[in-house]
């Protein structure tokens, strides 16, 4: 199921998503980051907005890839591990805030301030969790998936 491509998409699409959306916050420029050579895209907020759902995307794309392996090709051989129902959770979290907030930024939406905030909120917040579980699955080697005799 780990493959070095699906890998690889996931830990670039993560670190691009991570980088991305602190760029949505005017941090980068605040703190002069952005005037080291070769990083001023991270001051440009559309630059950082479009690699945000482009990278969202790819990782919306492998969320569901790493779903159907589960469900249709091991179903009899794999199950989630409890690291990875809490990561996959924590994720389910952070794509449905992250599709309300596009839906927010299309033309003609009707979202009230409000809502906005508490979306922002909960879309960081389910962020920082998932960086945190990512961090502490990567240091204690639990994966998202344990064969199925196992308990």
């Amino acid at each position: 199921m780990k493959t070095p491509l699906v890998r690889t998409l996931y830990i670039i699409s993560a670190f691009f998503l991570v980088i991305t959306g602190f760029g949505q916050m005017p941090i980068y420029k605040r703190y002069y980051l952005s005037s080291l050579p070769g990083l001023s895209w991270l001051a440009d907020f559309y630059i950082t907005h479009w690699l945000h759902y482009l990278f969202a995307a790819v990782l919306m794309g492998l969320a569901v890839y790493g779903l159907a392996l589960l469900f249709l090709a091991f179903r009899k051989t794999r199950r989630p591990s409890i690291s990875g129902m809490v990561r996959g959770i924590i994720l389910a979290g952070i794509i449905l805030t992250g599709i309300l907030l596009v839906f927010y930024n299309l033309p003609g939406s009707s979202f009230s301030q409000g809502s906005v905030i508490i979306l922002d909120l909960a879309h960081m917040l389910f962020a920082m969790a998932f960086l945190v579980a990512g961090l502490v699955s990567v240091i204690r080697r639990q994966p998202w998936t344990r064969p199925r005799s196992q308990r």
